[in-house]
């Protein structure tokens, strides 16, 4: 049994990640998600690189967003970034996370701006 949540969350993250890689062909799309902030990345664990990369703090109206739409906004952000890339799918990788609340509401949004998942 896990002793924190930062510990079960570590348990959970790795058992993610033994079934999701990113290559080039589909990259891994992952989220970091903070108290204030959400971050998104799309990665390409074969070459080791982050292809593209969104946050709320980058973004000032998401940053003035909170919770669910502030997530909503990086989600979409991130899905024309990729599309920009000439990325069209991806793998989602939770990290660790529930798969609720904002964590839903970017994969959502991505989904919705064309990202294919």
């Amino acid at each position: 049994m896990a002793k924190s949540k930062l510990q079960r969350r570590a348990r959970i993250k790795t058992a993610i990640r033994k079934r999701v890689r990113g290559n080039a062909e589909r990259p891994r799309l992952t989220v970091y998600r903070s108290n204030a902030d959400i971050y998104a990345q799309v990665i390409d664990d074969e070459q080791g690189r982050t292809l593209v990369s969104a946050g709320s703090l980058k973004d000032k109206q998401a940053h003035d967003a909170a919770g669910v739409e502030q997530a909503r906004l990086v989600g979409r952000a991130i899905a024309e970034k990729a599309r920009a890339a000439g990325i069209e799918k991806v793998v989602f990788d939770r990290n660790g996370y529930l798969y609720h609340g904002r964590v839903k509401a970017l994969a959502d949004a991505a989904r919705e701006a064309g990202l294919n998942f």
